[in-house]
């Protein structure tokens, strides 16, 4: 393993490759091998006709230097199609998730000044009037246009390559601009970091689009590597995905650390047989249990893993470690990475000591868009630097190690890292008081369940005109979480909803979290307990996964708690104690107990 560079400003160029150029010459040298594969396959000779003749189109919509062009694709073949045509214009691209509430994906449109949209076809969310839809795809009758190369748009390192929206904090959703010249010092960052082997690598892409981890498992395609789309079902089934992985002889895996303990036992039965691979991890801290168990598998060279750390607004990765030894870290910069660890007036503090992580260095994000006092506020200038340029404030709380890394010592403001997802608290709490029966609201992560940790939503009633009585009557759980899910994605939407008659507060005036109230399981109903064979196992099933004693027949999964990582644990339970196999997205079909078990049964019977 190549050692992870000390001082990387020593060896950094000032601009890498641009990944358009990197990938022409992988089509020159070699056409024929397989570029992307995904139920059905592209040569790179293919991918480049494909995306040359989509490119041609949307330049005739007006795609240039400059502009933004939404893509909104279920995975496959396509998405990679789509995302290169983009970058061939010059453009920029805006991941626009189909799955996302259609209220999210018009504020991102609008906020990113969209007005034309890649598609998978007629299905799909509805935009708002004036934008245009694009299928990727040519309709059937369409001749096979002759292929001629397109024509070459100038770009230089600072043309936009991409924007993807975050959680704000305010309740609205923040877009990251990233340039063509962030994201090739990204990758010649992690090959100089001897994260990335020089030789062909079969990649399998399983992070989101919408999330920028997707970008260092997309984008190697450019380098020459073959990339593995992974579908929904291979994301979320232990026994598929490593089907999935021996099919196609991946090399390299990204994934959550949540997904690990899903994972474990069949990714370690994989190495065991001599298919080693190599687990990039990221998305959230690396609890120390796992960190072992990845470390050990390391030491009998079975796997490697490498820890990777980065905000959106540094380009996906700024810090790795391998993990290799027992005690958790971040590791040091990605070569061109610069790393400050300061106090609140920008000084550095001891070595030792915690401080806030700065990150400076060719991967610096353009900014926030549409959002120049929250861009100059998180992207300040660099007063270790003489060229004038500018590095990010992380919020991150780090320490230097003896060994020179960085550990990571948790965050110094209410931004959570949740099963891989970045959440803004504050913006759940903003869609809360949006209605007409809340006052105010507070969101808190809550660490109690044997399902994780679980978001919980505190709030206080509107109140009449005397404000001595509630104006209409107190809003169920139910009512609130519909509410949510039609401004927010399925895994920022709280499990509990607590009503107060006030927020308490400290004496500083600031929210007292100590005093919120621990959220309480529901109660037995006899009314509505479960009934039949399949209603009782699935209902023993969810007490166990979501530690919860009392289950009821008309219970919805999701708002008890329940996730796509959890859905897999009662998949794989229905299926050792029924026989009955099916995906974790069928419970997102059937969340309710009643639902699936009518399902499972339908199932059984062969119906």
């Amino acid at each position: 393993m190549t050692e992870l560079l000390e001082d990387p400003r020593q060896t950094a160029p000032d601009h890498a490759v641009d990944l358009l150029t990197r990938f022409q010459q992988a089509v020159a040298a070699t056409p024929d091998r397989i570029a992307v594969s995904h139920h059905g396959a592209l040569t790179f000779a293919e991918l480049d006709r494909h995306s040359a003749r989509l490119a041609g189109v949307l330049a005739g919509h007006g795609a240039a230097p400059g502009r933004r062009i939404g893509v909104s694709l279920p995975r496959g073949t396509d998405l990679v199609v789509a995302l290169l045509a983009v970058w061939r214009t010059g453009a920029a691209y805006v991941p626009l998730d189909p799955a996302y509430p259609q209220e999210r994906l018009h504020a991102m449109v609008r906020d990113a000044g969209i007005d034309v949209v890649l598609t998978g076809g007629s299905d799909g969310p509805v935009w708002p009037e004036g934008v245009r839809t694009l299928p990727v795809a040519p309709p059937p009758e369409a001749p096979a246009p002759e292929h001629t190369p397109a024509p070459a748009v100038p770009v230089s390192a600072r043309t936009p390559a991409y924007v993807i929206y975050t959680s704000g904090s305010t309740g609205v959703p923040k877009g990251v601009e990233t340039t063509r010249g962030a994201v090739a010092a990204l990758v010649a960052g992690l090959e100089e970091a001897g994260l990335y082997d020089p030789g062909h690598r079969v990649v399998a892409w399983n992070a989101s689009v919408s999330f920028d981890a997707s970008v260092q498992q997309w984008a190697r395609v450019c380098r020459g590597d073959t990339v593995v789309v992974l579908g929904e079902a291979e994301r979320t089934d232990p026994a598929m995905l490593r089907a999935a992985l021996d099919e196609h002889g991946v090399h390299d895996l990204d994934l959550t650390p949540s997904h690990w303990p899903l994972l474990r036992d069949d990714l370690l039965e994989r190495a065991a047989e001599g298919r080693r691979l190599r687990l990039f991890m990221g998305g959230e801290p690396v609890p120390e249990g796992t960190w072992r168990e990845l470390a050990a598998a390391h030491d009998a060279r079975r796997l490697e893993a490498v820890n990777l750390y980065g905000p959106t607004e540094c380009t996906v990765d700024a810090t790795a470690a391998w993990i290799e030894d027992f005690a958790p870290h971040i590791g040091r910069p990605l070569p061109g990475v610069r790393c400050h660890v300061l106090d609140a007036a920008l000084r550095p503090v001891p070595f030792g000591e915690e401080g806030e992580l700065y990150l400076a260095g060719r991967q610096l994000a353009v900014g926030y868009v549409n959002r120049p006092a929250l861009t100059a506020s998180r992207f300040v200038a660099d007063p270790f630097a003489a060229d004038g340029t500018r590095m990010y404030r992380t919020g991150d709380l780090v320490r230097r190690r003896a060994d020179n890394s960085l550990e990571y010592r948790g965050r110094s403001d209410r931004q959570i890292k949740l099963r891989g997802y970045r959440v803004e608290l504050g913006d759940i709490e903003a869609a809360l008081t949006t209605h007409p029966c809340v006052a105010s609201a507070v969101v808190t992560l809550h660490s109690g369940t044997a399902a994780g940790e679980q978001l919980a939503a505190y709030y206080v009633a509107t109140t009449d005109a005397a404000g001595d009585a509630p104006a209409t009557s107190t809003p169920t759980p139910g009512t609130l979480r519909a509410h949510l899910a039609a401004a927010l994605p399925q895994f920022m939407l709280p499990t509990a909803y607590l009503a107060l008659d006030a927020i308490p507060l400290t004496v500083n005036g600031k929210v007292d979290l100590a005093a919120l109230p621990v959220p309480e399981p529901a109660t037995a109903d006899p009314d509505s307990a479960p009934e039949g064979e399949a209603e009782t196992l699935i209902a023993a099933v969810w007490s166990e996964v979501l530690g919860r004693e009392h289950i009821r027949a008309d219970d919805d999964f999701f708002a008890m708690g329940g996730h796509s990582l959890i859905a897999l644990r009662v998949v794989a339970r229905l299926k050792k104690q029924l026989g009955v196999a099916m995906s974790a997205r069928e419970v997102y079909r059937h969340p309710r107990l009643r639902d699936l078990a009518r399902h499972v049964d339908s199932l059984r019977t062969g119906r």
